[in-house]
């Protein structure tokens, strides 16, 4: 009963009936009469932080810009000019007085040119030109009546900030997310904008920000979204390119006949069980209509594909063709790697972060046919290439020669391109230390992955979260092509699984609106009991969220906003996870020893370069292994005692209550141990104040947010670790009987009599002394918050020494 008031903030789904009064059903936010001058418009959180800057919008204006440019320099190069002056096919003879009679065969730009009234009269006698101008110029109306509809909206939003949060708007890139959070949930508090709750929660922030963001990173994880494909000849594949994700997100959420019926209510007839199969029937059908319009638009699409990556990739591959081998993050990597709750700046930076172990990985496997054959391509092509730059050198008359330049610049691209594939004959690579190295930052990890980091298998696996630019250029173009037929084909099968998703993991949280279940890190109903939730959760295999998606998302959280108070579920498990990290602790090696072993780590596993504290602290406990491993003596001269991972990374978790910043005057930041000086907001373990609140300029605020945010990413980074290292004690005796759990597909289990059809969660009730996990501050958003930050990927920490190289 002492959580019943709490307990009713979150109501069964079958419960669906209206809790606004009457006409007031779309209006989620009150507005004092005080500001209601100034952002009496603003209806709805959901959109609030998503447009925070108004510089965000220039963005729009200039792709407004870009559109217009490519269509118009397109139809230009079509319809206006004579091709055959211009490769020289048709002769020009240039007459009149004071001509030079040896130029009068020479072709001028202006002669290729057509006159205006004749590039007129070609445009306006192909119908198809005429057809694609008028949809390029209804689609370039929409864009601007939508982003004249956006820059009103940015400006409301630039008054709240000024009026109500009193932040002016040269100092808004001073400030953190978490600052511009509390001063929001403290303006609830005095002015009561929402008018469902007296208090706003850091959660239900997050809820609005990433509702529709949270339910695609659940039917990643429970694999209900078909983005992988079976190919022959490229057996398993995962496609998911920016138009088929447009596409979901049309089908699902806003789209015409879309699940939900405004921004944040799913519509109450997929509340029910009773219809679900005219419910799927219905969905079927819609996306067969949207599969079938994006196959008549299939030709449209693909033009403006090729026409856009032409324009804006062909310099830059003139210019660097190695860059067409460089990676960058899949979409289905950053929706496999997301957090529930995580937003846009923090998966970026965490991304950022892991770039370059996850490069350093992927380039330790070698071809060695490939290599001996890109090298012998590079000496032929080389050879050639000198042989030419010589006889230019010589005369430069060669150069008029027809297809020189063009010989020149072929062989100097394919030069370029054949050496990414020839390998650092001096490099030496630990595959398996590599990808532990890569844990600690992606956070997650199948299970199968550990200890065949070696094995292509698993290289193909990471290639499909960290994939070359190449293949996401290719990918785009084949985009309007492959997407219909995966919109038809294969979407239109799920159609019940994803009505039985959304029934099943969707819950009405009061002032907030219809979220998804998974999002609320419930331990007890969508725990998993191979991740430290044994014992703790309620959950069936239908119910679990997949590879501990439950728990890290609980720990990222809790972190990223110490201030929150979690539920009575969450906070059980984070103090039975306190409790083991100290029980674990006892049997690792100390903090001052791993912090003494710091520089010998970083020496070995970063190549000499210079890392930060937190950099240089998880190097230590990735590294710290190896040493005992190797039997290497310690700076004591004395033997190190074997210890794991896990041990190591415990033993600084438990002792970081006695940690602190100290900038040195000429030496990086580290951290030494001491006792009393934590901050009461950022380690996990800590309650006592430190050194940072002394300072109040400006520029203090600004340094220590900074270190405070690198700190807070390596805690996570170890709890990841940690608890990874825990999920593979538990599960190996499982393994080994052949016991282990698998991803059950959720057609097999859409009718589970286990698997209720509505939620009631519990509101965040705190603990008479809750354990708070801490974290530091993390920097200013981007995208969805409207500010950008710079990716750290400075010097990162490599490998975990489990194994050797």
């Amino acid at each position: 009963m002492a959580n019943f008031e709490a307990y009713q903030e979150y109501q069964r789904i079958e419960d669906f009936e209206e809790d606004s009064p009457p006409g007031e059903e779309d209006l989620l936010v009150h507005v004092p009469e005080g500001l209601k001058d100034s952002w009496h418009h603003i209806k709805n959180l959901d959109n609030f932080f998503t447009r925070i800057s108004f510089e965000f919008e220039g963005q729009e204006f200039f792709e407004l810009i870009q559109f217009l440019f490519v269509v118009t320099f397109t139809t230009f190069l079509f319809n206006c000019v004579e091709y055959d002056i211009l490769f020289a096919n048709r002769a020009v003879n240039h007459t009149g007085t004071g001509q030079n009679p040896l130029d009068r065969n020479k072709v001028t730009l202006p002669d290729a040119l057509l006159p205006s009234q004749q590039c007129t009269e070609n445009i306006q006698e192909n119908s198809w030109i005429i057809f694609l101008l008028i949809m390029a110029a209804i689609f370039w109306i929409y864009r601007l009546v939508k982003v004249f509809c956006n820059i009103l909206s940015y400006w409301e939003i630039r008054q709240f900030y000024i009026k109500a949060l009193k932040i002016r708007m040269d100092e808004l890139c001073n400030f953190t997310w978490q600052e511009v959070q509390d001063r929001l949930i403290s303006l609830q508090r005095e002015q009561q904008m929402c008018i469902h709750k007296k208090e706003l929660t850091e959660l239900d922030i997050y809820h609005r920000i990433l509702r529709f963001k949270n339910y695609m990173v659940a039917m990643v994880n429970k694999s209900l979204l078909p983005v992988h494909l079976q190919l022959p000849l490229l057996g398993d594949i995962v496609f998911l390119t920016q138009g088929l994700k447009y596409n979901f997100e049309l089908i699902l959420f806003w789209g015409p006949g879309s699940l939900f019926q405004n921004k944040w209510n799913l519509h109450p007839k997929y509340k029910r069980a009773g219809n679900r199969l005219e419910l799927a029937q219905q969905l079927s059908r819609v996306i067969l209509l949207m599969g079938l319009a994006n196959l008549l638009l299939c030709p449209f699409i693909l033009v403006w594909q090729v026409l856009y990556a032409f324009f804006s990739y062909t310099e830059v591959i003139r210019r660097e063709p190695g860059s067409l081998g460089a990676r960058r993050w899949s979409l289905y990597g950053r929706l496999y790697l997301r957090h529930f709750n995580e937003l846009n700046h923090e998966l970026h930076g965490r991304l950022g972060r892991g770039y370059k172990p996850t490069s350093k990985y992927m380039n330790s496997f070698t071809a060695p046919l490939m290599s001996v054959l890109a090298k012998n391509v590079a000496f032929f092509s080389g050879s050639v290439l000198a042989v030419l730059i010589a006889l230019t050198v010589y005369d430069e008359d060669v150069l008029t020669v027809q297809h020189i330049l063009t010989a020149i610049t072929v062989l100097g691209v394919v030069i370029t391109v054949t050496r990414s594939f020839i390998p650092d004959e001096h490099m030496v690579w630990c595959p398996e230390q590599l990808l532990q190295c890569v844990l600690a930052h992606i956070h997650y990890m199948p299970d199968h992955w550990r200890g065949q980091a070696n094995k292509g298998e698993t290289r193909d696996e990471v290639a499909q979260l960290f994939q070359y630019k190449a293949v996401f250029i290719l990918e785009e173009l084949l985009s309007p092509i492959v997407t219909p037929f995966v919109l038809i084909f294969l979407l239109r099968n799920k159609s019940l699984e994803i009505i039985d998703f959304f029934r099943n993991f969707t819950v009405e949280v009061v002032g907030v609106g219809d979220i998804c279940s998974f999002a609320q890190m419930d331990i007890r109903r969508h725990g998993n009991p191979m991740w430290m939730s044994e014992g703790r959760t309620e959950a069936s295999v239908y119910q679990q969220a997949e590879n501990g998606k439950t728990e890290l998302s609980l720990m990222h959280f809790t972190i990223k906003n110490p201030r929150w108070q979690p539920p009575q579920d969450a906070s059980m498990f984070i103090s039975h996870l306190k409790e083991k990290v100290q029980q674990d602790a006892q049997g690792g090696p100390s903090t001052r020893l791993l912090l003494s072993e710091a520089p010998l780590c970083g020496s070995l596993l970063l190549s000499n370069e210079s890392g930060s504290g937190p950099d240089n602290l998880l190097a230590s406990v990735l590294a710290h292994p190896v040493l005992t491993a190797s039997g290497l003596p310690g700076r004591d001269r004395g033997f190190l005692p074997p210890s794991t991972a896990a041990a190591a990374a415990a033993s600084v978790l438990a002792s970081l209550s006695a940690s602190q910043l100290h900038p040195q005057p000429g030496r990086s930041h580290s951290l030494n141990p001491l006792p009393s000086s934590l901050h009461p907001d950022s380690p996990l373990y800590g309650s006592d104040r430190t050194v940072m609140d002394s300072m109040s300029n400006s520029d203090a605020r600004f340094r220590s947010s900074t270190m405070l945010s690198e700190f807070s990413s390596a805690e996570m980074s170890l709890h990841a670790i940690y608890m990874h290292e825990v999920h593979q004690q538990s599960s190996a005796p499982q393994r080994t009987s052949g016991q282990g759990q698998h991803p059950v597909p959720m057609r097999e289990l859409h009718s589970n009599p286990g698997a209720p059809h509505s939620h009631s969660l519990h509101s965040a009730a705190s603990l008479a002394g809750p354990a708070n996990l801490g974290g530091w501050k993390e920097e200013e958003e981007e995208e969805d918050q409207g500010e950008e930050e710079a990716i750290v990927s400075g010097s990162a920490p490599q490998p975990d020494g489990r194994s050797s190289c």
